[in-house]
């Protein structure tokens, strides 16, 4: 009876692992630039008052190169940069020979390797929806409803849609996945700095205030505890300094190289011999190492991809790469490695689907995707995240990978065959008098098999 019992409850927490929640609406709002340290050091009543209810990943680890563009697309594929291919702000394809920047971002070539969420979600019956979401309005890749985007267009009049559009309108059903994006804290940081303590106060204070007013607007349409509501960020910001400058020109000529992208990751095309221009850049500055395309170390997934430029040199933190002169264009940026806390954003969490009152260390924020589609219970496409960590954040959900419990069943399994052996083999032997040792090669002395 209590093997049967212990693997009635080793089978139960598979299932359970493995049983999909029923899904509910899912908004995802990003704030651009929010380091998650801000947390600590700004007063942010309203996001607390959000996760207290719900769940709070301190630290995200977020994609290289740490840009608004490539974290944003990975947040909704769960793809590194170097898989989905939107590789920084500024882009060169070599196949193609086109040039991406921020304004020239529609064309549908740099974004149709990948299939984002809401349209993983279309294709499930969903409608979907998208505020100015980076690569939510390319032609054939926007979700049912979507705006172009417009940064003159106010925080409540974006919310505004994305509640409607989750509403529904009465003959179609709302959108079961939207997502919302604003430009700040990001803004600010790049004008003052992080370090600017008035400056950064004051522009959180409005972040903290656009939270309370998406809870009060969620709440006043209803959908507030019908929907889960992920509130996180792209990246962080370093401060920077006109006394942090890498000066290019100093190091090479401006006719040996074509610039692709500037600071704090360049990426070029040397016009002549690579390996001289690559030696050139490797000992021109002691805060910013340069890297062959084919040496970019493997834990930054950002060498496979044929929009990576043979040469990519990055600075270090704070350091600003410039191609001559003194001016220092930012006070505050970001772009740096990833494994730097000061480019690490954050995540909170609310919903039906979240458990209550849970903070996390750390999660990868490709790991995000997979939460997203376990929590639509749409199949997600190819990624690079993991539901291992993640589904500790949700509610009814094992933080057992199921891969786990299985080996744990079959251990168990194996254990209670042994023993169920060595009791049969026991009982079998005469109960009086001394007996030689004998080998058990796992036959009892009828010299039957246990396993046919």
């Amino acid at each position: 009876m209590f093997p049967r019992l212990l693997l009635g409850f080793l089978w139960g927490v598979v299932g359970a692992s493995a049983a999909e929640n029923n899904s509910q609406p899912l908004l995802l709002v990003s704030f651009d630039g929010f380091r998650a340290d801000y947390l600590q050091r700004f007063p942010m009543p309203n996001l607390k008052l959000l996760y207290s209810q719900g769940v709070l990943v301190e630290q995200l680890t977020n994609v290289f190169i740490t840009k608004t563009f490539p974290n944003h697309y990975s947040l909704v594929t769960g793809l590194y940069a170097e898989s989905h291919g939107i590789l920084a702000s500024t882009m060169y394809d070599p196949i193609s020979g086109k040039h991406f920047s921020l304004q020239n971002d529609s064309d549908p070539m740099w974004w149709s390797s990948v299939q984002p969420l809401w349209l993983t979600a279309q294709e499930s019956g969903y409608e979907t929806a998208a505020a100015m979401w980076p690569g939510s309005d390319v032609t054939n890749r926007t979700p049912t409803h979507f705006f172009h985007y417009d940064p003159d267009v106010t925080f409540q009049q974006r919310l505004g849609n994305v509640t409607n559009w989750m509403l529904g309108d009465g003959k179609k059903p709302g959108a079961m996945f939207a997502a919302l994006y604003w430009e700040e804290p990001d803004r600010s940081g790049h004008n003052f700095g992080p370090e600017n303590t008035t400056a950064m106060a004051k522009a959180l204070k409005e972040v903290d205030d656009n939270i309370g007013l998406l809870m009060d607007e969620l709440k006043r349409t209803g959908l507030w505890g019908r929907i889960n509501l992920i509130v996180t960020s792209d990246h962080g910001m370093a401060q920077c300094s006109a006394d942090r400058l890498i000066r290019l020109d100093d190091c090479l000529h401006p006719d040996n190289y074509t610039l692709v992208d500037l600071t704090p990751v360049a990426a070029l095309r040397p016009k002549e011999d690579p390996e001289r221009v690559f030696s050139l850049l490797n000992e021109c500055h002691p805060h910013m190492k340069a890297y062959m395309k084919k040496s970019i170390p493997d834990g930054l997934h950002y060498r496979n991809n044929p929009r990576i430029q043979p040469i990519l040199l990055i600075a270090d933190e704070g350091w600003t790469i410039v191609r001559r002169g003194n001016k220092l264009p930012r006070l505050g940026d970001h772009g740096y490695y990833n494994s730097l806390p000061s480019m690490h954003p954050f995540l909170a969490a609310t919903g039906p689907g979240f458990r209550q009152g849970v903070q996390m260390k750390s999660l990868q924020s490709v790991d995000i995707y997979p939460l997203m589609c376990r929590l639509l219970a749409v199949p997600a496409q190819p990624n690079n995240g993991s539901l291992t960590s993640a589904r500790c954040l949700l509610a009814g959900e094992s933080c057992w990978e199921t891969s786990v419990v299985i080996g744990l069943v079959v251990g168990v399994l194996l254990l209670l065959t042994i023993i169920t052996v060595l009791f049969r083999c026991m009982g079998s032997r005469p109960t009086a008098g001394p007996r030689p040792f004998q080998r058990l090669d796992f036959l009892c002395d009828d010299d039957e098999p246990l396993v046919p």
